[in-house]
């Protein structure tokens, strides 16, 4: 995982080097839910998740940063006999250059306000009883920004991924494995509800088939929707606007990892939770 933050760090880095950031925001925030999934696993299992975002945004583009601590309860355990919980850390990072930031016009048609180039990467690392993942995955295409009040991004996206689990029942090791390149179309969206002081948040990925797993398995497409309506308690108590907010969160993700939940028990998640947020 350390290597994992300083490649994180490294990537932020590099992209603002050069240039000051024209904005900034970075929060921390809590979510937790009792309804979380994990492929093979029947129970419903909680979760308590920490989150550190950054975004910000410079002369030629924007950057984002999260990074999340799961912390998961025993019916997700961390080892085979084990009474406490599995731990995961999953970074993600995106970089996106803007087409009329760098060329002083917009490259704008219909309801499209610009269109920009996305790159980034996901890791993670999970210690639990069964998979032990160790995701890699480079992220790269298009993305359109859309002329909304707030924001909607929608992108189409190309997905190189591999991963080297380690199961607690078998002793068994697998070797890193490279999947099929796969196709991804992601939408991120934040949109304020009047002056009511709400905003519907979230993302929602669709992601193609990426052929055979690393145990010979076909794999299934993959829909994850992360959503969230947050309220701006902070204002209650005269506090700068979004410094304090609060929600209620759902998260559903059908075959999850590529797992076909019409065969696989626990590959689809239907989860609601609660969130508070800090934003320094």
């Amino acid at each position: 995982m350390k290597r994992a933050i300083v490649t994180m760090a490294l990537a932020a880095g590099f992209a603002s080097t050069s240039q000051a950031a024209d904005w900034s925001n970075t929060s921390l925030a809590y979510r937790t839910g009792s309804r979380f999934a994990e492929p093979f696993n029947q129970e419903d299992i909680r979760k308590d998740i920490l989150q550190l975002t950054h975004a910000s945004g410079y002369t030629y583009g924007t950057n984002f940063v999260n990074l999340d601590v799961l912390l998961s309860d025993k019916t997700d355990p961390s080892s085979k006999g084990a009474s406490s919980g599995a731990q995961e850390f999953y970074v993600v990072y995106r970089h996106t250059l803007e087409w009329g930031k760098i060329t002083g016009k917009a490259l704008g048609f219909g309801p499209v306000r610009d269109v920009g180039l996305t790159a980034g990467f996901d890791l993670n690392t999970k210690n639990d009883a069964g998979y032990n993942s160790k995701k890699r995955m480079l992220v790269a295409g298009p993305t359109f920004a859309f002329d909304v009040p707030g924001l909607l991004n929608v992108g189409i996206y190309g997905l190189w991924e591999s991963n080297a689990p380690y199961s607690t029942f078998t002793q068994v090791s697998t070797p890193r494995y490279r999947y099929d390149t796969h196709p991804m179309l992601g939408a991120v969206w934040a949109f304020p509800l009047g002056s009511t002081r709400l905003s519907f948040e979230g993302y929602a990925n669709f992601i193609g088939a990426k052929g055979k797993n690393e145990f010979g398995r076909d794999t299934a497409p993959e829909t994850n929707i992360d959503m969230q309506l947050m309220y701006d308690v902070g204002t209650l108590v005269d506090a700068k606007p979004k410094r304090f907010r609060a929600g209620l969160a759902y998260q559903y993700w059908r075959n999850k990892f590529g797992n076909d939940s019409r065969t696989i028990a626990g590959a689809t998640a239907r989860t609601p939770m609660v969130k508070a947020q800090y934003q320094f």
